[in-house]
């Protein structure tokens, strides 16, 4: 009789704890594609970031700048041109290089600052922080980011 209760005992306990791996792990990135982006523009431009997930891990990153009408701050030749000759860099190489630390995370990646980007470096953080935290709800709504002088 000791040996049918004891049974009983293991295979409830083994049906308890089977159905505790059921539950969604709110901790993973949920497929699809999410931005984030800065909710004031900072000389002419306003930065975002775009992820998109797939099996909870990050395929495309895109970081970049808009100005009002829409268009793209690393395709400004002329911006480019000033700013790589005062900081040594510019959007095109930065976006790219800051994008990159994303591509195949599962979380937020340790980011280095680049040189000549280092503001955009720490907005990248913050934006990165906010789209992966839509990803892990699975809301595609945008995620408006304060920059820090507010």
């Amino acid at each position: 009789m000791k040996h049918k209760m004891l049974a009983v005992v293991l295979v409830m306990a083994v049906l308890v704890l089977a159905g505790c791996g059921n539950d969604p792990d709110t901790s993973l990135m949920k497929d699809g594609t999410y931005t984030a982006q800065m909710t004031k523009y900072s000389h002419g431009w306003r930065e975002y970031v775009t992820i998109t997930v797939k099996n909870a891990t990050i395929v495309t990153a895109e970081y970049n700048a808009e100005n009002p009408s829409g268009f793209i701050k690393s395709w400004d030749n002329a911006y480019m041109n000033n700013m790589k000759t005062v900081t040594g860099t510019y959007p095109n190489e930065y976006t790219r290089y800051y994008a990159a630390f994303l591509i195949n995370q599962k979380d937020v990646p340790s980011i280095d600052a680049l040189t000549g980007a280092t503001s955009s470096g720490a907005n990248f953080k913050r934006l990165t922080q906010a789209v992966i935290d839509k990803a892990k709800l699975g809301d595609s709504s945008i995620a408006f980011v304060q920059s820090e002088e507010n």
